[in-house]
């Protein structure tokens, strides 16, 4: 997960590879953006861009993930490239 932000990542959710791009053999990149709340919890991501299958898991990773705390709600700007895991 690259992250272009702010706020340091504290705790990074690898994302699950979804069994439907196993079975494609699917490679890519999510981008997103995620509104982390002073605490350092997401608030909500929106998706910037990614193939479909994927996305899901890469939102599901970046809301488990938890930022430092700061004085404000910020938005992350985060890339998550998926591959197939080596057997």
């Amino acid at each position: 997960m690259k992250v272009a932000g702010t706020r340091k990542v504290l705790i990074q959710v690898k994302p699950a590879y979804p069994p439907l791009a196993r079975k494609g053999n699917l490679t890519g990149i999510v981008k997103l953006v995620a509104t982390v709340a002073p605490e350092g919890s997401v608030v909500r991501t929106s998706v910037i861009g990614g193939n479909p299958v994927l996305v899901q898991a890469a939102i599901d990773a970046v809301s488990k993930s938890r930022w430092q705390v700061a004085p404000e709600e910020t938005k992350e700007t985060i890339e998550i490239k998926f591959e197939p895991p080596s057997e």
